[in-house]
């Protein structure tokens, strides 16, 4: 399936988006202007239109995990980083904003002000409580 308004099924259209590689089903893309913040940071998205990450086929699965272990590399090879974090927002109230499942991969350093910050903390904040 193929969305013509989907920016992860246009990769091309946008012309600072950058493929580093790919493999049959998926790339792993990079986009300058997020470098300045979130160095190193990129996004592993299945080439298929496919909404959310419980979608995804066997193929599409095998072939993410391939390119997250060659992304793995790629990054320490370029940067002085300490550790990552990488996650999936499934759903708009999950933080998902474009409805074309995408894994972010992201760097993380030691000098940075959220360093040991994981992706759970923003959410387990007491202002987060659920009014139940």
């Amino acid at each position: 399936m193929y969305k013509t308004e989907c920016p992860y099924c246009n990769l091309l259209a946008d012309p600072e988006q950058q493929i580093i590689f790919e493999n049959a089903t998926c790339a792993y893309i990079q986009k300058p202007s997020e470098q300045q913040v979130l160095e190193g940071s990129g996004l592993i998205v299945p080439k298929r239109h496919v909404q959310d990450v419980f979608s995804l086929t066997a193929e599409e699965w095998n072939d993410t995990r391939e390119l997250l272990l060659k992304t793995k590399t790629f990054l320490e090879e370029r940067h002085g980083h300490d550790g990552y974090s990488v996650g999936w927002n499934t759903g708009k109230t999950g933080g998902q904003s474009i409805p074309h499942a995408h894994l972010h991969v992201i760097p993380r350093f030691l000098d940075e002000p959220h360093a040991g910050k994981g992706i759970r903390h923003w959410i387990k904040q007491q202002d987060n409580r659920r009014n139940s």
